[in-house]
């Protein structure tokens, strides 16, 4: 292999030699030189080292200075371009080439009449390789002259009247305008070169006409990208280009081009291009993008980017300008709003895998948080005219709609797991039943020494508020007194009475001045046994008295309403019907026939506003000896839903209660009606 690359070398090197030899020896055949000189071209294209070997040997010297010296324009036009190829495929021959005196020389061709179109565009080709990645040769087209004369060519070279192409003429005076806009923008960008761009604006005025006056692909991408390049991180010559009306032009042209896409593709590629323009133009100064919501250019932008023709990268071309459209000026960002945009970004991040195109997508959204946080709180204003005005009042209007859904959504949502929550607690008391058959049946054991604590609490009460028995009535003897405590510890002997005669013990913690008050004068009246009925007469008398004064105490609450909305709602159906309940209550004691032993409160009346539910508050009352009407009627109720219900279970599964079970049940029921 390495004895075929040397012999392959070497046969290059041979022929490089001889055709050098021809150039030399055939200065009378213009049209052998041509050949020749076209044949080094394709020799050194395919070989860069064959380019250092022929510029080793001086042909790249020869061939230059035959460019200068032959009289044939054929042999210069051949020479011209070859040179242009080879510093082109190698940057040492283009190091070589690039110094003032061939500049001069290009000036030179250019400037002579002489010089036909062909041999000017030849000229301009080796400027465009010259200064192409080359600071050095940006800085010497500009101290020769030579940028002077391409911005020369670049006004004049085509003329606007004349657009005809198919013309042969036309052609070439187009093909050479076009070879000098290309040479323009290698002189001031890559690498970017400050002051020719400032030279090259110069020219803008006269790329506005254009614009204006022709839409044609083959004049609007040779503009754009000059206009492009030459702006690039340039606030000077984007100011400049602005303050000429650059960007209305532009703005203008893209509105015509989207109009057209709907139906032409190549117009849909056309305002991709028009659209970067754009973006070079307000990239480093996004302030000035006010000038582009004028001619609602981001709401093009959004139906310019849902065409199915562009690729990944016109895409995030189009949605990187709306980013610096919306950089800074707010009206833009009220426009993609208008137009939905933001759930457009949210679909391009969603299904693009493109990390670029994402970037861009966020970038947009971002640029539209603030906006989105001073909409929310109705800020600030975002129109210039009445229209623009009322469409954002209606946004508004829309956004608040919108808020209300979601206030009502979450209600809708709060009650539904409310509901939940209420048919898990009745499945759970379902089962409950079917495991326990006789719910009425309590347990005694824990009954007896709840009764217990609550007695041994009652007495130790009213060791520590025997002060308190001073704000007794006056009507209450001292004798009497002692026979009501006499009949209190009396009852408090007894294990069962201890804890059932006396409905409020079982909340003496939490009962406040109604603890105090039923430590004294209350058990002896409201539970005492039958068998001190027989009091004597003064005394019975003496414990009415105390009975009337204690009964504002014990009195059932008022049902309050009023304040239901402020409270916090309660799933549980007995606290929910409790105020109708109460009214009915309410009219029953104040029948004057309904016995005053009712006025007392039951335990469920003590317990209301705890954390009660529809499990503890049927123990609570089961528990109690002495209901209310309105409770004794909820107990009543749910005694027989729940027999109802165990019948039902039972027949279902045919399981059949015992006898004695039967008896234990009724026996209880029977006591328990007893002592009521």
């Amino acid at each position: 292999m390495e004895k075929d690359e040397i012999k392959k070398t070497q046969e290059t090197k041979t022929d490089l030699n001889l055709l050098l030899e021809c150039l030399k020896y055939q200065m009378d055949n213009p049209s052998s030189q041509k050949e020749a000189l076209v044949t080094i071209y394709s020799v050194c294209q395919q070989n860069s080292d064959a380019s250092i070997y022929f510029r080793e040997i001086g042909g790249l010297m020869f061939v230059k200075n035959l460019a200068k010296s032959s009289i044939h324009n054929l042999v210069k036009e051949a020479a011209l371009f070859t040179l242009g190829a080879i510093a082109e495929c190698n940057v040492y021959c283009q190091q070589t080439l690039c110094t003032s005196e061939f500049f001069e020389d290009i000036i030179w061709f250019l400037s002579k009449h002489e010089s036909n179109i062909n041999l000017k565009r030849m000229s301009v080709y080796v400027i465009l390789v010259l200064v192409s990645n080359n600071r050095n040769g940006q800085t010497l087209v500009r101290e020769t002259g030579c940028v002077g004369i391409l911005l020369q060519f670049f006004r004049t070279a085509l003329s606007m009247l004349e657009m005809d192409l198919s013309n042969e003429t036309t052609f070439q005076s187009y093909q050479l305008w076009s070879s000098v806009c290309s040479a323009l923008c290698a002189c001031v960008n890559n690498p970017q070169n400050d002051v020719n761009q400032k030279i090259c604006s110069s020219v803008f005025q006269h790329a506005n006409k254009w614009l204006q006056s022709c839409i044609k692909p083959e004049i609007i991408r040779p503009l754009c990208s000059f206009i492009c390049l030459t702006v690039a991180n340039n606030i000077y010559v984007q100011e400049y280009f602005i303050s000429i009306g650059g960007l209305a032009v532009l703005s203008e042209v893209l509105i015509k081009l989207e109009h057209d896409s709907h139906d032409n593709v190549a117009s849909a590629k056309l305002a991709v291009v028009v659209t970067k323009t754009l973006d070079a133009c307000i990239a480093d100064n996004p302030a000035v993008g006010v000038v582009l919501a004028k001619y609602h250019i981001v709401s093009k932008l959004l139906t310019l980017l849902l065409h199915e023709s562009l690729d990944s990268g016109e895409k995030f071309s189009i949605i990187l300008t709306l980013g610096h459209c919306t950089e800074a000026c707010e009206e833009n960002q009220l426009q993609l709003f208008k137009n939905n945009g933001l759930p457009l970004m949210i679909q391009v991040l969603t299904e693009s895998q493109n990390e670029e195109l994402n970037k861009a997508a966020t970038f947009v959204l971002y640029n539209c948080k603030k906006i989105t946080e001073k909409l929310s709180l109705n800020q600030e204003a975002f129109s210039s005219d009445m229209n623009e005005a009322q469409q954002l009042k209606e946004f508004k209007v829309r956004e608040r709609n919108i808020e209300d859904f979601w206030k009502k959504a979450k209600e809708i949502f709060h009650r539904i797991k409310q509901l939940e929550n209420k048919e898990n607690e009745e499945e759970t008391e379902k089962i409950e039943l079917i495991g326990d058959p006789f719910p009425g049946n309590l347990n005694t054991q824990n009954t007896s020494e709840h009764s217990r604590m609550d007695s041994t609490d009652i007495g130790a009460s009213e060791e520590k508020k025997c002060p308190q028995k001073q704000h007794q009535p006056p009507s209450c003897e001292p004798a009497a007194t002692e026979q009501c405590e006499a009949s209190t510890r009396h009852e408090s002997q007894d294990p069962v009475w201890s804890g059932k005669a006396n409905p409020i013990s079982t909340s003496d913690k939490e009962g406040g001045l109604a603890n105090a008050m039923s430590t004294t004068c209350v058990p002896s009246t409201a539970s005492a046994p039958r068998s001190h009925s027989s009091c004597k007469g003064a005394i019975c008398e003496k414990r009415a008295l105390n009975l009337q004064a204690s009964e504002q105490v014990y009195k059932s609450p008022a049902p309050v309403v009023k304040n239901r909305k402020h409270q916090t709602q309660v799933t549980d159906p007995l606290a929910l019907c409790s105020d109708i309940i109460s009214k009915e209550a309410s009219i029953f004691q104040g029948n004057d026939s309904y016995p005053k032993t009712l006025n007392f409160r039951c335990s469920g009346c003590i317990e209301v506003g705890k954390s009660l539910n529809s499990r503890n508050f049927s123990r609570l009352l089961h528990s109690c000896p002495f209901q209310c009407d309105r409770h004794k009627v909820i107990l009543e109720a749910e005694d027989r839903y729940k027999s109802d219900l165990r019948k039902s279970l039972i027949f279902n599964k045919k399981i059949l209660l015992t006898p004695y079970k039967k008896r234990r049940f009724d026996g209880n029921s029977s006591t328990h009606e007893e002592k009521k």
